[in-house]
């Protein structure tokens, strides 16, 4: 259940319509009770303030009317905006990152602002009755419309601003590597009930029954897609009411085909289809990979931007290499986090789930693999990727990690020297690859 709440909360979040139709609900609720304020206090008290409206009922019409219309009008216009703003930065840095402008907070409140104020003005209009018809002008009402417009025109000056300003590379890259520094600090470490005393880097089998391998029988997946999250509690609550060992065999973001084993339960006798059903309820699926529960979603992000700015279409190293500074922040921020152990224990010290769990070596990779294919022929980000490996170097805190960093670092001299033509170039790049390898030497011990 918990794990469905964060799910549809996540579509919530990423969709243009909950909050302007929060929003529209909240403005209809104003509307009604401002009316009726103005139906309980005299009418000539709210005229006989200075800052009411104070004119008559074709006036008040005429306000809110011209107030609706132009609202609508707007919304349109921001809406078509936003739409621009979507379209290039789909293809300037990529189909992956309209997930994270569709969450942007600003643009649904601002939408959401024009859409409230239209349904308000709409709800007032329709109270007010001239004299021969009984004669109400709602003088509050029409003055929280006039306010409303105002505060309408001040959120489409700030969004005109907000909207030049977030498509730009540079800010884009720094939002996303603000997500992603927020995501390691969620998850890392992570508790998936109580850790044992052993080593978090101990293998995952390190504990496992002798017939565990015989005798443990596969959960599958019910449905194709990726796995977007665990709802390790569950997990954890049934391997210990059912008194079994649970191994799971996937982790957020892999893709699992329907049948697909995602969970080996011990013993395999205890397998049923009520206990199927119940597994299964403690993982979601979806069409896409999400950043919920998989850190390297978000390392992928960066790396789609700065693959699309080295490739020749678009030639731009500079967004690459502010790619690449906020991958080697993250990865310094991560090497100083503790990974979490694959094994996790209940209450009493028992073995009850094995889950698999990313590595610094796994992350790594992510970050860095596809941006030093794609820029053998660019030495200034070789460079900077050497840069960040001194950098991530100072945080590293076992020999492992330091040799995974030192890996990398001999890749991107060994396809300097094939690939950079100019011999001063890779002269630059050795100098670089030397303090690299100076920074590692003391880590490797």
């Amino acid at each position: 259940m918990k794990t469905l709440l964060l799910k549809y909360w996540g579509r919530f979040r990423s969709s243009f319509w909950f909050v302007p139709a929060a929003m529209a609900c909240l403005a209809a609720a104003l509307a009604v009770s401002a009316v009726e304020l103005d139906r309980a206090v005299d009418g000539d008290l709210m005229q006989r303030l200075g800052w009411s409206y104070s004119g008559g009922a074709e006036g008040a019409s005429l306000l809110l009317g011209t107030v609706a219309g132009s609202m609508i009008a707007i919304a349109g216009t921001v809406f078509s905006m936003t739409l621009v703003a979507l379209s290039l930065a789909s293809s300037q840095l990529g189909p992956r990152l309209l997930r994270n402008f569709m969450r942007d907070t600003v643009n649904q409140v601002v939408l959401g602002t024009f859409v409230a104020t239209f349904v308000y003005c709409l709800l007032v209009l329709r109270t007010i009755r001239r004299a021969d018809e009984g004669a109400f002008v709602p003088h509050l009402s029409v003055s929280i419309g006039m306010l409303l417009a105002i505060v309408s025109v001040g959120v489409l000056i700030y969004f005109i601003h907000h909207i030049l300003v977030s498509i730009q590379a540079d800010q884009v890259v720094a939002r996303v590597g603000k997500e992603l520094d927020d995501g390691i600090d969620r998850l890392f470490p992570g508790n998936l009930g109580t850790p044992g005393s052993e080593a978090s880097r101990a293998p995952s089998d390190a504990t496992l029954p002798a017939a565990f391998a015989r005798q443990a029988r596969p959960v599958g997946a019910v449905e194709d897609g990726y796995l977007q999250l665990i709802d390790t509690d569950a997990l954890m609550a049934l391997a210990s009411q059912e008194d079994m060992l649970l191994r799971l065999e996937r982790r957020p973001g892999h893709y699992l085909a329907k049948g697909r084993a995602m969970v080996m339960v011990w013993p395999g006798d205890r397998v049923t289809e009520a206990l199927m059903g119940k597994v299964n309820a403690a993982f979601v699926l979806g069409n896409q990979r999400t950043a919920a529960q998989d850190i390297e979603f978000t390392f992928h992000q960066l790396v789609e931007i700065a693959v699309r700015a080295l490739s020749p279409g678009i030639n731009d190293p500079f967004t690459a290499i502010a790619c690449v500074d906020r991958l080697g922040s993250a990865l310094c921020r991560l090497a100083r986090c503790d990974m979490p152990s694959p094994q996790r224990f209940d209450s009493d010290g028992r073995l009850r789930l094995v889950a698999q769990g990313s590595t610094f070596s796994g992350i790594v990779d992510t970050a860095f693999n596809q941006i030093r294919q794609n820029a053998r022929l660019n030495p200034a980000v070789s460079i900077r990727m050497l840069d960040a490996i001194v950098q991530i170097a100072g945080h590293v805190r076992s020999a492992q990690d330091a040799a995974c960093l030192q890996r990398h670092a001999h890749m991107i001299i060994i396809g300097a020297r094939e690939a950079v033509p100019e011999a001063d170039d890779v002269l630059a790049v050795e100098a670089a690859f030397a303090k690299a390898s100076h920074a590692l030497r003391g880590r490797n011990a």
